[in-house]
Formats: C-alpha cells, structure tokens, sequence
C-alpha cells in the first residue's frame, strides 16, 4: 500500500460524479475491494478533475461519464491511451483493484455498444433511481487519503 497516497502524483485515479449516488455508491465499493490501496479517486466537478478533463481535451462539463486515468503524473501528451471512460472506466479501476475486482471486470466481454448503451441509460437515469449525494464519514477514515485534495485557493 501507498504509505501516504496525497503525496504521489503517480497511479490510476477515477474521476466520478461527485454529487451523484450511484457513482458515490460505486466509489465506496472500489475503495472496499481494493485492498492494497492503489486506486485513487477526485470528483469530476473538483479542481483537479476539471484542470485534468481540460487539459486532455475532454468536455469539462459533462459529469454522465466516469473517467479512469491510467496515470496520473502524466502529461497531456499521453494521448487517448491515457484514460478510458464508461464501461472501460469501470473495467479498468475494477482491474486495478485486483482480487474481487478482476473477477468483477467479466463485464469486458460484453461488447463495448451493449455495456455503454446500458451505461447511458443509467447515467441518464441515476439521479431518479439513486438521488443526490449527501456527504457523509467514509467507514473507514483511511480512506479519505485516497481522494486527490483540491488545493486552496
């Protein structure tokens, strides 16, 4: 494990919704079966996920997709290899969390139109089936090392 993960700026990190409950749901999950810590998290509305989302040339705007980037230290000359989004997203932090989650990412063999069809429907959807988030303590205060801070102003 990461023995302080707000000092790196290297690793896979998921952007995600951060006022949505699903996503918010998902996230406590990713964080329970990722037992060697290497995944980390920061909201799509957040500073470092807009400064990100800018600077690879991604709409800054658009919060029905989650966002894996594969490392975070890397330059936005990375390309579109850099990141996956929606179901890849989900396949990808999924793989990263080892264990439970490689089993978990089976869904990779649902082809792409299928799995992202379905993915569209429940962004779409979301916040009428799972509503807003409301902010509440992680379970276990460890965790909140494994959100990206947004600096000060």
């Amino acid at each position: 494990m990461n023995p302080n993960p707000r000092e790196s700026h290297a690793g896979p990190v998921l952007l995600y919704d951060g006022a949505c409950g699903l996503c918010n749901r998902a996230v406590r999950f990713l964080l329970g079966i990722d037992r060697r810590g290497i995944l980390r998290f920061s909201a799509l509305q957040g500073g470092p996920g807009q400064a990100w989302l800018r600077a690879h040339g991604l709409p800054a705007g658009d919060f029905e997709s989650m966002v894996f980037v594969r490392e975070w230290g890397a330059g936005p000359g990375a390309g579109r290899e850099a990141y996956a989004l929606r179901t890849d997203a989900l396949v990808a932090a999924l793989e990263a969390c080892g264990g439970a989650g490689r089993v978990l990412a089976w869904i990779r063999y649902v082809p792409r139109p299928w799995r992202d069809g379905a993915y569209r429907l429940v962004a779409r959807l979301r916040y009428r089936l799972f509503g807003e988030w409301r902010a509440r303590p992680l379970p276990r205060p460890e965790w909140a090392d494994r959100f990206i801070p947004t600096p000060p102003s």
